[in-house]
């Protein structure tokens, strides 16, 4: 098989899927066929982030693997494509969030602790619900508290590889709060 033919079936592949594409799955493509080394199709994938490079749609590597992403910029005309609006967060939902995805894994009262008021169990709920944390154990003190982190889904709709890539603590100190809120409102969007 060629590069031009295996480029093709990565990136019609790659449009027709519902979510990003691990190697893996870029690899069950070929069925019964030899398939493609992982080298080779991390170099397909890279010629063809090239060549999106400066188009209305670019190819990014995502926690759950590699999708095509339509740029920001167009975002503002593209929200006029449906009467739908994106949901709109709470700063408190917004700030356990961010709490969540910096200190985890990290308990509810370590939250509150921390925020200086109750966590309302809506603000979990509606976390969860999003698929944006999930409980990932218990604490091994009295009342086994929840241990919280966030999800693969969470560095996918924020459009993070990893959790390193969020910004620096030192960042956001300079950064006034509703700053950082108002990009992680739009960045969920």
């Amino acid at each position: 098989m060629s590069e031009f033919d295996l480029k093709r079936i990565l990136e019609g592949a790659l449009f027709a899927s519902r979510g990003p594409m691990t190697i893996y799955q870029m690899k069950k493509l070929f069925g019964d066929q030899k398939a493609p080394t992982e080298g080779m199709l991390r170099e397909v994938l890279s010629s063809l982030a090239d060549e999106y490079q400066d188009r209305s749609v670019s190819l990014v590597e995502v926690a759950g693997g590699f999708r095509f992403q339509v740029s920001d910029a167009l975002a503002p005309y593209l929200a006029n494509l449906t009467d739908e609006k994106p949901g709109k967060y709470s700063r408190a939902t917004l700030e356990t969030l961010a709490m969540i995805a910096y200190r985890q894994p990290v308990t509810r009262g370590e939250i509150e602790a921390v925020r200086g008021v109750a966590v309302n169990t809506q603000i979990i709920r509606t976390l969860e619900e999003r698929g944006w944390i999930t409980v990932v154990g218990h604490k091994e003190v009295p009342g086994r508290p929840a241990l919280l982190a966030t999800t693969t889904q969470f560095l996918n709709d924020f459009g993070l590889k990893s959790l390193e890539q969020l910004p620096n603590a030192e960042d956001l100190i300079a950064t006034p709060t509703t700053d950082l809120l108002d990009q992680m409102e739009h960045s969920s969007e």
